[in-house]
């Protein structure tokens, strides 16, 4: 079989569809033609400093559609790419500039390293080289173990791991998703994810490989939910690809408004972490749109399986799907392979497999290790570390981490199977269980109500007693073993996340441990942090309101931090979109801004000198 080569499938795509949309943002289109003969010119333009095979090219652009053109130029030099991703911090920032090395760099944005190049502005739609202008010579020639573009990923020590992936598994990449979504020239695959995400990959080169348009917002900010509905009807989006929080925030919007989902969206891939079986069969018994659920690790070039099915009644757990051409997935207990049905570590073998971790022998040798069960001599598997399982119809089923087993009195226990237990109960939306931390001989539970009106303060775990503790351990009771039902449960408004993207189990811990403790004094009555209080400032008020709504904080003050009562990102687009509804001087502000008018009093001053400066 003949292996598609990335740039092969590119110029495939120019021989075709040299007319159609390649590029689509806010301010110009670039048809194929265009952006091959652009990007032509920067490949040259990369090569004369130094870009060749073997070599990186740094990116550092704020603007996604030049990102986007970076990383085909680089390739077209030979070299590979590497994005710099700019909401890191600048210490970490520098080292990635370091331990990268690239040849050199591009880039326009805040975050660019010094003595990185301004590239050219793109040609406009029609502005490009007479048609029977011969292209420039491709200055690089590289093969397919040549690399094609390094990110990095966070390593379990805090330092960031360097994922080396070669041309040859992005090539394969990139046809097996266009061959199973189905993309066509008449696609346009909306850019959403962060820039130095691995899903960015997914965004661009299946789109590219099936002659489909790759649509770019005008920055990197983050859209919430409204303003992503109106992007997508803009653009005539038909695929978009969104993490699992995010759309469960699009998902609600689209509930609370009535709304239904652009008609030319056609595919929403989600992935990212466990999905609930209850939001998304909601989804497809109400929106136009399909889902694809998809699972994969940076280390095995993006995503490895994906699922497109409609999710039987039945199911306790959404599935991640069938492999991609090219990918290899086995389930194995100590290394050796398990019937169908039971659980093991998830292994992925294949081409798509990465070459390794950048710089990091040892790292590489311990997740990427020989396969003594492929039919090839030499190939390797990845070890992912999550557990899963092939269920009767041939589909991955995801069960939880390795390490997320626990051992109760004896016998060992996944957490899964009591999560998903409670997330059946009425009214749970989440769920996590793990062994008390004193002893580890008593199960906990930690739920999130589904309608928030429910749930109590950002920060506060309530422990549940009588008939609603009674309510949830009743149908559990029923199903578990004694040991694996929880006995002590907590009642929260969040499962907090730490800085690997994994639930927080200490500070739910935390949280439990400071509900047990006597109440500080309320404040005085008609004090601005007293539930529904006033400050005496209308302006004031109604941002304080709106505060109070999204965080579930109905003592909040007017001089609290978002982020201190149990603010995130999401929250932080569902405030911007309310304050929308109800204030015209919030038009066009983005969530961003909470980071510098992080209060209530703030953010009202905020809004007040917008409305001064259009005055």
């Amino acid at each position: 079989m003949t292996v598609p080569d990335v740039l092969g499938l590119w110029d495939r795509s120019v021989r075709e569809h040299a007319d159609g949309p390649a590029l689509v943002t806010p301010h110009r289109v670039l048809s194929y033609r265009d952006a091959d003969r652009l990007t032509d010119a920067w490949a040259a333009f990369l090569a004369e400093r130094g870009a060749g095979p073997g070599e990186l090219v740094g990116l550092a652009f704020g603007d996604p559609a030049r990102t986007v053109l970076g990383m085909l130029a680089a390739l077209k030099s030979g070299a590979g790419f590497t994005v710099l991703d700019d909401r890191l911090p600048e210490a970490a920032r520098t080292a990635l500039v370091a331990r990268t090395a690239a040849a050199v760099w591009l880039g326009d944005g805040g975050h660019a390293p010094e003595g990185a190049h301004v590239p050219a502005e793109p040609h406009r739609e029609g502005s490009g080289d007479p048609e029977d202008a011969p292209p420039p010579p491709r200055p690089g020639r590289a093969g397919g173990s040549d690399v094609a573009y390094v990110l990095f990923t966070s390593g379990s020590t805090g330092r960031p791991k360097g994922t080396v992936v070669e041309r040859d598994a992005l090539g394969r990449f990139a046809a097996a998703v266009a061959n199973r979504l189905g993309l066509t020239r008449d696609d346009r695959w909306l850019q959403v994810a962060s820039l130095g995400f691995d899903v960015l990959i997914e965004e661009v080169f299946p789109a590219f490989a099936a002659g489909a348009a790759v649509v770019c917002r005008e920055d990197t900010r983050a859209l919430d939910a409204e303003e992503l509905h109106v992007t997508l009807a803009r653009t005539r989006t038909t695929v978009v690809e969104l993490s699992t929080q995010y759309w469960l925030e699009y998902a609600r919007w689209l509930e609370a408004s009535g709304t239904s989902t652009p008609e030319s969206l056609r595919t929403v891939v989600v992935g990212g972490e466990r999905m609930d079986p209850v939001p998304y069969r909601r989804w497809q018994a109400r929106q136009p749109a399909g889902l694809a659920h998809v699972y994969g690790l940076t280390e095995c070039t993006v995503s490895s399986t994906f699922y497109t099915g409609l999710l039987p009644a039945d199911a306790e757990e959404v599935p991640l799907g069938t492999p991609l051409q090219d990918v290899a997935i086995g389930i194995r207990h100590d290394g050796v392979p398990v019937p169908d049905g039971e659980t093991g570590e998830i292994h992925i073998g294949g081409p798509l497999l990465a070459r390794g971790f950048l710089d990091d022998e040892a790292a590489t040798a311990s997740r990427f290790v020989p396969d003594p069960y492929a039919d090839t001599p030499g190939a390797r598997v990845y070890r992912t570390g999550d557990l899963g399982r092939i269920d009767a119809d041939g589909q991955l089923v995801f069960l939880g981490r390795v390490d997320d087993q626990v051992k109760i009195r004896g016998h060992r226990l996944e957490p899964a199977r009591v999560e998903r237990a409670l997330c059946e109960a009425a009214g749970v939306g989440q769920a996590v269980v793990f062994p008390d931390p004193e002893t580890g001989t008593v199960l906990w539970a930690f739920t999130v109500p589904e309608d928030p009106a429910a749930a109590p303060l950002p920060g506060e775990a309530v422990r549940l007693t009588g008939p609603d503790r009674d309510a949830l351990l009743a149908p559990l009771e029923a199903q578990l073993p004694d040991w694996a039902v929880p006995r002590v449960l907590h009642r929260v408004s969040v499962l907090p996340k730490n800085p690997h993207g994994k639930v927080d189990k200490r500070r739910l811990a935390a949280w439990a441990a400071a509900g047990a403790r006597p109440p500080a004094p309320a404040p005085a009555p008609g004090h601005p942090g007293t539930a529904g209080g006033s400050s005496g400032d209308p302006a004031l008020d109604g941002v304080l309101a709106l505060f109070r709504e999204v965080l579930d904080a109905p003592a909040l003050g007017p001089d609290d931090d978002f982020f201190d009562h149990g603010g995130q990102s999401l929250l932080a687009l569902r405030l911007l979109a309310r304050l929308r509804e109800s204030r015209p001087d919030a038009a066009g502000l983005r969530a961003s801004a909470l980071f510098t008018a992080r209060t209530p009093r703030r953010f009202a001053e905020l809004l007040a000198g917008r409305a001064a400066a259009r005055a």
